[in-house]
């Protein structure tokens, strides 16, 4: 935990000692009354906070902000839905990274069942979002959502100029690293792009279709096959390198 987060309100309560972020504080960053540490408000200011004083129950804090967060990356991912395990850790590392938005969509491969996993039902996926934060010393979480088919999902996207690339390793028609490099899709010069992935079985026929349709590129990173998740950091890492 590189930066300890808050929700705005939180900092006008004790903090619980049973709350994983108060034993940080005390345990890891071994902090006392007096110190500061690291600390930011959720899509809100990086700054430091206090440990005014501890009790037998909780932490009381203050807060001063410091500076605002930069924007998030002008990234979008679409994901088929994968297994819950799966979606944690892609929850988790694509917020590491940074990614503005990411839809996790229904496609003609999906399971079903997978939109009814307690990850989603029960709020679950938010705590993976702020660990990544953490991870990253940011505030700023992406917008998720898990309730999209692919075609709605498509439906919603921000209109060109914007470059648009799928992930296929059956059907490309050219490789990640081209289209990157290609100064017509304007990833170098900063502009926006939507990355693509299918579910854990990938693309189906009806899918690609109605990629090709909306104006996505399919695109490979080798000719290996990869793990969803791996898949998602490696095409996430090289366009966030060639915006850099």
């Amino acid at each position: 935990m590189n930066l300890v987060l808050f929700a705005p309100n939180e900092l006008f309560a004790p903090l619980s000692l049973s709350d994983p972020r108060a034993q940080h504080v005390l345990t890891v960053l071994r902090r006392a009354p007096g110190d500061t540490f690291d600390a930011g408000l959720i899509n809100g200011p990086l700054g430091k906070a206090t440990l005014l004083r501890a009790d037998d129950t909780a932490l009381h804090l203050a807060f001063a902000a410091t500076r605002e967060p930069p924007p998030l990356p002008p990234v979008t991912l679409i994901i088929g839905l994968p297994r819950p395990q799966t979606a944690r850790d892609l929850l988790r590392d694509t917020t590491t990274l940074g990614a503005a938005c990411i839809h996790f969509v229904t496609t003609e491969r999906t399971d079903p069942n997978y939109a009814s996993s307690s990850l989603w039902t029960s709020g679950e996926w938010q705590r993976h979002l702020l660990t990544g934060a953490a991870q990253a010393f940011d505030t700023r979480l992406p917008s998720v959502t898990w309730t999209h088919t692919l075609a709605s999902a498509l439906a919603c996207e921000a209109p060109p100029p914007r470059a648009r690339l799928a992930l296929d390793n059956y059907e490309p028609t050219t490789s990640l690293g081209a289209e990157i490099l290609n100064p017509k899709t304007q990833i170098l010069n900063g502009g926006g792009v939507t990355l693509a992935f299918g579910p854990e079985r990938g693309w189906g026929p009806a899918d690609r279709d109605q990629l090709r349709a909306a104006g996505f590129i399919l695109c490979s990173l080798g000719q290996r096959v990869l793990r969803l998740e791996t898949a998602v950091i490696a095409a996430l890492a090289l366009v966030h390198h060639a915006r850099s």
